[in-house]
């Protein structure tokens, strides 16, 4: 039987899935639309300056580690990780709050600003860790079929998942503050998605932080992809970019066969892997008619995440701050109900910065700095028009930071600046409607209720990223690898047991 394996896109899933099977002895090529790997974890490089696109740190290195393993390699070969005591500085409206992953200082600081608070924050990391344990399983395992719900690891997780509850809420339990509710809550922004609907299980999102840290890899996020890339050409496997898929080939059974290229050529497989933005690629990829679940009319009616509004500059100054900082709009629900609910463009935006030359010399030339600088807006489902709106929302971005932080006068110093708006990521990252998270996390999209890692609706067809089981954020997505692959191969001994 042929061992030929078609993987459709280079992003972090698609480079973990043919690093793990091209370490298997399966024949594996890649095919990349755009001219470099990663997507979302690709990188920028202009004038000397480097930026990661998307993700801008790693949290739970280990799990990259395990399947670095899994594939005969040690991933400190690849990639020098440097740890963040101080994770990430919050700016609320006259505060400024350090997060630090040492309990001793994170303590101190809670106590600094809000007295008596640390014993909340001593009970969350001890309550959230029983809830890390049970989670796991789910989390690194097939779950795509009813029945996986009443197996046992899932009925002992289930009490303490808090279903019945937002992050909001569950951080409610533990913090009176305000500031402290959102400093532990706004990670379901990674998910693309507001604290106030977002599962109450994704608390543990802020937890992974404390309790795991955040690490930056020398060179950028960026560099895992491209290190997998490395392992993937090591053992054999090929990575075609600027070569685009068309269409998946079908035979009369819905059964996939291959795939046709943009460029007119036919490649069979006898598997192929979709790592590609999900709704998109159900979209563009297979014909009208095909699917019956995932159909164009049912993924218009599935929820997904908002946008984010990305300005890259490359500065010829360096700021003396925190590598990571979040900057908090005056009403933050507000905010965040504007961006996920009203669907309009807010007017006191919340901000990420990623000041990453902080940590990080090589980045930038001599003396020179990077600033990444993300804001959450709505995806393209809003209709806003970022051809009138991008400029003057550039410029409440900048001015807000300006205002709020400690990144003054950042306009006179840009050397090099790049927009990447919500119409960017539709148009030149092919994501679905511009959501950058992908599908919402809603629990109707969860779990057996996402797209199977083993595509159901196509045979030979299997799905690895954000999209798919178990959803967003790298170490996520490195997990969907490991399961996918895990399917694939029919039962490797590495993989980990399945929750059945």
């Amino acid at each position: 039987m042929s061992r030929n394996i078609v993987i459709v896109g280079a992003g972090p899933g698609g480079l973990a899935a043919g690093m793990l099977l091209s370490s298997k002895g399966y024949e594996v090529d890649i095919f990349e639309k755009q001219s470099f790997v990663g997507g979302r974890n690709g990188s920028i490089t202009e004038q000397g300056f480097t930026f990661d696109i998307g993700p801008t740190f790693l949290s739970m290195p280990e799990i990259a580690m395990e399947l670095f393993e899994m594939a005969g390699r040690d991933l400190a070969d690849y990639i020098d990780l440097k740890e963040l005591d101080l994770m990430y500085e919050l700016i609320f409206e006259g505060k400024a709050i350090k997060m630090f992953r040492t309990k001793e200082k994170m303590i101190n600081e809670l106590e600094k600003h809000f007295p008596g608070s640390s014993k909340g924050y001593v009970q969350f990391m001890k309550d959230t860790k029983v809830k890390m344990d049970k989670l796991k399983p789910i989390l690194q395992n097939r779950m795509d079929k009813i029945y996986h719900y009443i197996s046992p690891r899932v009925l002992k997780a289930l009490p303490r998942l808090s279903l019945g509850k937002s992050v909001y809420e569950v951080l409610s339990d533990y913090f009176q503050e305000e500031e402290l509710k959102f400093a532990f809550t706004f990670q379901s922004k990674y998910l693309g998605m507001s604290p106030w609907e977002c599962p109450g299980a994704f608390s543990i999102l802020s937890f992974m932080e404390h309790e795991y840290g955040i690490f930056h890899p020398i060179g950028g996020v960026n560099r895992l992809s491209k290190a997998m890339t490395q392992v993937v050409e090591e053992n054999g496997g090929r990575i075609h970019l600027n070569r685009g898929v068309r269409k998946l080939l079908l035979n009369g059974k819905k059964a996939v066969e291959g795939v046709l290229l943009e460029d007119g050529t036919k490649v069979s497989a006898c598997h192929t892997v979709i790592n590609g933005d999900f709704a998109h690629s159900m979209t563009n990829l297979v014909d009208d008619g095909v699917l019956k679940r995932f159909s164009k009319s049912n993924l218009r009616k599935k929820k997904y995440s908002c946008s984010t509004f990305m300005i890259y500059l490359g500065l010829d100054k360096k700021y003396d701050l925190p590598h990571h900082t979040v900057c908090f709009s005056e009403d933050y629900r507000r905010n965040v109900e504007e961006i996920t609910n009203s669907m309009i463009l807010s007017g006191d935006p919340s901000i990420y910065v990623q000041n990453a030359c902080a940590t990080d010399e090589t980045l930038a030339p001599l003396g020179k700095s990077t600033l990444y600088i993300l804001a959450p807006v709505p995806n393209n489902m809003s209709g806003i028009d970022w051809s009138e709106n991008k400029a003057e929302f550039r410029n409440l971005v900048l001015k807000t930071l300006e205002e709020k932080t400690q990144f003054k006068d950042i306009q006179d110093h840009i050397e090099f600046e790049k927009i990447i708006s919500p119409v960017s990521w539709e148009k030149d990252f092919f994501i679905y409607e511009g959501a950058t998270f992908n599908l919402g996390h809603q629990l109707s999209q969860m779990m057996a209720l996402r797209p199977p890692n083993k595509f159901k609706e196509l045979k030979n067809c299997w799905l690895v990223g954000g999209g798919t089981h178990p959803g967003s954020g790298l170490p996520t997505i490195l997990e969907s690898a490991r399961i996918t692959t895990g399917l694939l191969t029919g039962g490797d001994k590495n993989r980990r047991e399945e929750v059945l």
